[in-house]
Parts: structure tokens; C-alpha cells; sequence
């Protein structure tokens, strides 16, 4: 029998306009591919019945079949608690058509489905609903009211509410939803609206050990155009000329559907001229080449320019491979990050640190969703995530060693490395040439793109992260590994065999060259010469075997245990060292060995900390402390052997580094200088310059260990063309001391 209508206006706050009357249903009970009227809560199923007869005429016989079933009588429609749920499952699914299927329109103040979908959509989809649940606590069969509890997570977090909702009897036998702005929210009047704010995380600044800014907030100058200001329409090529765009791009930016008259449309981002650097003695040329441009684009009626803050490098090319910079989330980065907290106004970091600790970087965005009523005014606060603005990032470096080694080295394909030897903390990470992380922030135009990537300098390329053939440089490490093993006896005399050897007959035309020989030829006078055929005889004494587990006892082919990733360093292209002279030519740091400089500057360290090898560290600590990434690397008696070698290098006379030789501070150090040619035949190949050179004596106030390596020095000097950058740079290392 069909169930009377209860629903009355003492009964429930919702019924405004009726009591005990009977509605239209204009609820389609099968739209939705259900059927709804139930009998014990399933779908009702005709059963089909054959009979026969046989009745026998004159003209014909017949078969007839009877197709009986359940009556209306015992239809039961399905439970309001069974159409809550379902309603409730369509919202996160955005099936606004179906929801409105299941209402009870009349009783709803006859809502349009147009008004119901754009209602519900702006709300559900504004607060990014998902994750939905919903719990019916009780039932009153009486009134047809569900109460139940719901909850879901939003832009600004979980929401969650307990709730009631009404349905009506219909002329069909089911029923259908009672809807008002309460069934979203109990707070929600017809009236009310539900807003989201979001406020934007600021990203956390990288720091140098003395709290220099590295990458952090900035000011730049926005160029617009005001439609309606611009007198002469060729004003627009004039204006793309002078930002180094296509006028086409500017004619698009004005073209878009937003813009009027008065409207300030942004078309570039540019440096912002400051007066502190205009008042310089002697202004940077590519300030006063700037503020010339910004004159001639104010000039033109309808240009302004406008401050906004931005992502600001004040190192430029200085620390550009150290920083990395941050550039607007692409679509493919929002998909990798889901669920990050990224949105499309976020920006994301691209390289070095930027990328290295985008996590703490970046924080959180703060989140407010709440209900304002018709006058504007906060009626309540549905949820709140507070903003958390990103972390600074304190780095081991010192700004101003890696700003001194950009300059003595901008001009050449180089790289340094520097570190404290006695902790680990890397004071600095160059690579040259560079380019300026502030012209990513400002906008590459493609022509600007194009030149950078293809420079045959190859400015983007990160050279401090690469393994390069280190040359002589590799010599005190064969003599540590030789000393270790025993092969090596430092006072043996090798004898002077000139400046050419080879071993036999065996190896044909390759003989080992050397530049010096000094008698005897033992050890220390082999570091302090340079001598190539001394280590060439000493590599063949440690045997390939011998030489290929020490290597890899000191890190070889394994990554470094670092912040930033390193090439792994290798001692051969394949797995084994495969002839006598690729073993020959390993001794002096040829053949096929290739080393990261910060993996040698860690193997350098052991000299000056009784064998252990230094873990380097780039993360600033208060409290610096050594950590050793192989501890007992060489035994102290080799490390004390070797270390007195370094330091006849820079110290003697006759020593290859004694152009970076100090009468206040002691130095050790070795020179290098790798042939890099395509066949051991080819006469037209280049040469690295290399020059480690470090204080091995803990009392010295501001220890520094640092390996530089210089791309093409031949007919440059070599090593000594990087010797000569590296002492200026270690001239303004100590002067710094001197000043404190």
C-alpha cells in the first residue's frame, strides 16, 4: 500500500511552503539505469511462466503463454537511507544530473536543474572535494528523515558534520530528496556563499655559512601596457624590440578577452634598476645598459612598469650550478607532485639546491574555507590549514671564495671544488662559464634559450659534477696506494732514465714522457719534479690487480656520499685495467682514469687527517664536526709520507706548484696537467690544467683544501696557468683573516 506523506511544517524547519500535501514527482527512478522500487531490497524480477492447452477447432490450434508477476501491492520503494547514500556518492564524482534526478523538485522551492548544478559545482568544486564518507545514524520512517554524518577532505583540509535530510512520498511509490543550501553545508543559507582563501607559502631563502643571501626574495620590474594610453598601434614593434620578443606575442597579450581600455597588461618581467647601484663609483655595465633600455620604454605613452617581487640570485653567474633556480610548474610537474600541495600558481626548483631542498623550500600554502553571509561579512569557518612558509637553507659555502674563483676563472671551461679538510664543509662549488639565474626568472626569450645551449663553452653544463683525466694530480694518490700495499719503497732509486721509457720491446712505438727528472729518483723528489716515468714503474710494481681493489677501496666507482650527486670516478672503461701500458699510464693519472674533484679532494684530505678520507658536507651546522666518509683509507705512516711529498711541491724551488708558495701559512699541493687526445697517435689534442693545493696543519686559522681543473691550457701554461688563478685566490682566502 502506498505510504502517506508525514512530512509536516511542525515537523521539520526545512518545510516552508506545505504541509500534508501531495507533490508531483518529478523524479525519474530509472534515469539513472536503477530500478527503485524494491521488494526486500531488490530489483523485482518477472517470472515467466509457461502453460499449454490444447483447443481443437476446425481451423487451428495454439499455444498460449502467460507472463505473470508480483503485484503493485508488494513493490517497496528503496529506503531514504539507501537514496542518501547513494546522492552522496555522486558529489565527489561531479554527477550533478544525476543528483538532481533524485530530488523531489516541488518540495525543493523548485530549483532549475541549471541553478542546482551551477550551486553545487561552485561549492564542492571550489573546496576541491574528495575522499568522501558518509554514516546514516538514524532513521525516522515517520517523518522520512535520515539523520547521518559525513565527512571528506578539502583544499584546507578534512570537513566533517553531522546533518539531516528529508524526503517525500511521490506519486510513482518512491521518494524523492528534499534539497536546500543546508543538505551542503547546516550552516549554508539560500543567501550564504562558500569561499576558499589561499594564502601562497614564501619560499625560504638559501644561505651561505654567514647568512649571505644565495637565492631569496627580490624585486623586479614588471613592463606593461595600458591599451587605452597608447597613442600609436606601431608602438608595439618598438616596444617587443626593446624586450627581445616578437611583436606577435605582445599583440596576443593585448588581444586577450580580459583586457580594456584601462587595463595594465603584463607583457615581461626585466631586472629592476636600483639607485644603490647607479650611485657605485663605477655602475656595472649591465646596470647602465639597463636603466638605458627602461628609459626608452617609459618614453613610449601607454608603457609602465610595475614592482613585483621575484625569485632573486644576487651571485648571478657566481653560484649558478651551486643554486639552480626555480621556474612555474609545468602540468607534467603538477602530475608528479599530486597531492603535494603544488598548485598552478606554484613554482617549483630546477637544479642545485633550488631542487636539492625544494621540500624544505617550498612550504606549505595556508587554506581558509568558510561561509560569508549576503553581506560579505565571515558567518563561520568550515575549515583552516595555517600557511607554513618554506625553510631557509643554510649552505656550508663562502660567498665570497665563490665569488673569487668565478672571477679568476670566468673566462676559461673550468671548475673548482673547496673544503675545509678538517670537516668536511665544502666552502665551494664553481663552474664556468655560467649563466645568470635571474634571466630564467625574468623570462628566456627563444633566442636567449638558443645561444645559451648551443655555446660550444656550454655554459649549462655542470663541470664540478663531472670526472675529468686528473693528470699529475692522481700522483699522490699512487703513491699512497703503492706505499700501502708495499710495491713502494719511497727511498728506492728508480734511476734516471731520461726523459722518454718504456718497459720492452712489447709495447712497440709507446714509450712514458716526462718534462723533469730529479736524482734520485725516489718518491719525494719524483711528487716534487713531476716525474711521469717514476709513477709509470711504480704503478707496474703495484700490479693491476693490486691497484684496482685499492682504487676501489678509496671510493672508485662507487658514488660519493654527497648532497648533490656525483659521476663516479673510475680507474678503467671497462671493469678491469686490461694492458700493461693502460697500467702504466694509470700511474700518472693518464690511461683511463677519470676522477670527480670533490672525490680527490676527499682522498686529499686523508694526507692531513692521518688517513681518513673526509666526508664532505654542504648542509651548515653550528656545531662543525669531521665525519669520514673511509676512515683509515692509509695508515697515518703513508699519509705522513705522502703529505710531506704535497708540501715540497709548493715549498721547494724546483717544485711544480711553487708559484702559490707562502712565507705565512704553509701549503701543500701537486700540479697536473692531462692530455686528452682521440688516439695515442694524435698531436692536435688539448690538455687539462689542474692544481690541488691545501693547509695540512689544523692550527692554521681558515684551512682551505681546493682542486681547480682548466679545460684547453695548452699553450696557456698548463697546470700553471691554474696555479697562477688559484694563488690569487688564496691571497683573498687569508686576507680575509688578516682583516678579521
Amino acid at each position: 500500500m502506498k505510504r502517506k506523506n508525514t512530512y509536516s511544517q511542525n515537523k521539520s524547519s526545512r518545510n516552508k511552503s506545505f504541509q500534508n500535501k501531495s507533490f508531483q514527482n518529478t523524479y525519474n527512478p530509472n534515469k539513472n539505469g536503477r530500478i527503485r522500487n524494491r521488494r526486500n531490497k531488490t530489483i523485482s524480477r518477472s517470472r515467466l511462466f509457461l502453460a499449454s492447452a490444447a483447443v481443437i477447432t476446425a481451423t487451428a490450434a495454439a499455444a498460449i503463454i502467460y507472463l505473470t508477476g508480483f503485484s503493485d501491492k508488494d513493490v517497496t520503494p528503496i529506503s531514504p537511507t539507501e537514496l542518501l547514500s547513494e546522492y552522496m556518492h555522486y558529489i565527489p564524482e561531479q554527477n550533478y544530473e544525476q543528483m538532481y534526478s533524485m530530488l523531489h523538485v516541488e518540495a525543493s522551492g523548485g530549483i532549475s536543474q541549471k541553478d542546482f548544478i551551477e550551486r553545487n559545482a561552485a561549492i564542492y568544486e571550489g573546496i576541491e572535494i574528495k575522499n568522501m564518507s558518509v554514516e546514516v545514524t538514524s532513521y525516522n520512517e515517520k517523518e522520512l528523515k535520515v539523520s547521518y554524518k559525513t565527512s571528506f577532505d578539502t583544499a584546507a583540509g578534512e570537513v566533517s558534520f553531522k546533518n539531516e535530510a528529508f524526503f517525500m512520498d511521490t506519486e510513482d511509490g518512491s521518494y524523492g530528496l528534499v534539497w536546500d543550501d543546508s543538505l551542503i553545508f547546516p550552516q549554508l543559507g539560500a543567501s550564504d556563499k562558500v569561499k576558499v582563501s589561499t594564502i601562497q607559502a614564501k619560499r625560504g631563502e638559501i644561505l651561505d655559512r654567514n647568512g649571505r643571501v644565495l637565492a631569496g626574495a627580490g624585486t623586479a620590474s614588471s613592463v606593461g601596457i595600458v591599451p587605452g594610453r597608447m597613442k600609436d598601434p606601431k608602438a608595439v614593434e618598438e616596444i617587443a624590440g626593446l624586450l627581445g620578443i616578437k611583436a606577435k606575442a605582445v599583440k596576443k597579450k593585448l588581444s586577450a578577452n580580459w583586457v580594456k581600455e584601462d587595463s595594465f597588461v603584463p607583457i615581461m618581467t626585466i631586472p629592476k634598476v636600483k639607485e644603490i647601484d647607479l650611485m657605485s663609483l663605477e655602475p656595472d655595465e649591465r646596470v647602465l645598459l639597463e636603466q638605458s633600455r627602461q628609459e626608452k620604454l617609459l618614453a613610449i605613452p601607454g608603457v609602465m612598469l610595475s614592482d613585483i617581487e621575484v625569485r632573486e640570485y644576487p651571485l648571478h653567474e657566481a653560484a649558478a650550478h651551486l643554486t639552480g633556480y626555480v621556474q612555474n610548474v609545468t602540468a607534467e610537474d603538477l602530475e608528479k607532485h599530486a597531492g603535494e600541495g603544488y598548485t598552478e600558481n606554484s613554482v617549483i626548483g630546477r637544479l642545485g639546491a633550488e631542487g636539492l631542498f625544494e621540500n624544505k623550500l617550498k612550504g606549505v600554502n595556508g587554506c581558509r574555507i568558510y561561509i560569508t553571509d549576503a553581506k560579505g561579512s565571515k558567518k563561520e569557518i568550515l575549515a583552516d590549514i595555517p600557511v607554513q612558509h618554506g625553510e631557509n637553507v643554510r649552505l656550508t659555502i663562502d660567498a665570497e671564495l665563490q665569488i673569487s674563483l668565478y672571477e679568476q676563472f670566468q673566462e676559461d671551461k673550468s671548475c673548482s671544488v673547496a673544503i675545509n679538510p678538517f670537516t668536511g664543509e665544502v666552502l665551494a662549488l664553481v663552474s664556468t662559464p655560467s649563466y645568470d639565474c635571474n634571466d630564467f626568472i625574468m623570462g628566456l626569450s627563444n633566442e636567449q634559450w638558443k645561444a645559451l645551449n648551443e655555446d660550444e663553452d656550454m655554459p649549462m653544463y655542470n663541470r664540478f659534477r663531472q670526472t675529468w683525466c686528473p693528470g699529475s694530480t692522481f700522483k699522490p694518490v699512487i703513491a699512497a696506494v703503492g706505499l700501502e700495499s708495499g710495491a713502494v719503497d719511497p727511498n728506492e732509486n728508480y734511476g734516471n732514465d731520461g726523459r722518454s721509457w718504456q718497459k720492452g720491446a712489447s709495447w712497440g712505438s709507446y714509450y712514458v714522457t716526462t718534462l723533469h727528472v730529479r736524482e734520485p729518483v725516489n718518491l719525494e723528489n719524483a711528487l716534487i719534479a713531476s716525474d711521469n716515468i717514476y709513477f709509470a714503474k711504480a704503478a707496474l710494481k703495484i700490479g693491476a690487480e693490486e691497484m684496482e681493489s685499492s682504487l676501489t677501496r678509496i671510493g672508485f666507482n662507487e658514488e660519493l656520499p654527497f648532497e648533490i650527486t656525483m659521476a663516479k670516478s673510475q680507474y678503467s672503461n671497462e671493469e678491469k685495467i686490461e694492458t700493461e701500458i693502460q697500467l702504466a699510464d694509470s700511474g700518472y693519472g693518464q690511461g683511463q682514469v677519470l676522477a670527480n674533484p670533490l672525490h680527490m679532494a676527499s682522498i686529499y684530505s686523508a694526507f692531513c687527517n692521518g688517513g681518513s678520507m673526509i666526508r664532505p658536507y654542504l648542509v651548515y651546522a653550528d656545531e662543525a664536526s669531521a665525519g669520514y666518509w673511509i676512515e683509515g683509507a692509509f695508515s697515518k705512516k703513508t699519509a705522513d709520507v705522502v703529505l710531506e711529498g704535497t708540501k715540497k711541491v709548493v715549498n721547494d724551488p724546483e717544485g711544480t706548484g711553487y708559484a702559490a708558495h707562502r712565507d705565512d701559512i704553509v701549503l701543500a699541493g701537486k700540479t697536473g696537467t692531462a692530455e686528452i687526445k682521440a688516439s695515442k697517435d694524435d698531436k692536435q689534442g688539448t690538455e687539462l690544467g689542474w692544481f690541488a693545493v691545501y693547509t695540512p696543519e689544523q692550527s692554521t686559522e681558515r684551512p682551505i683544501l681546493l682542486i681547480s681543473m682548466a679545460e684547453d691550457v695548452k699553450e696557456r701554461g698548463g697546470s700553471g696557468h691554474v696555479v697562477r688563478k688559484d694563488h690569487q685566490v688564496l691571497e683573498e682566502w687569508f686576507r680575509e683573516q688578516e682583516g678579521d
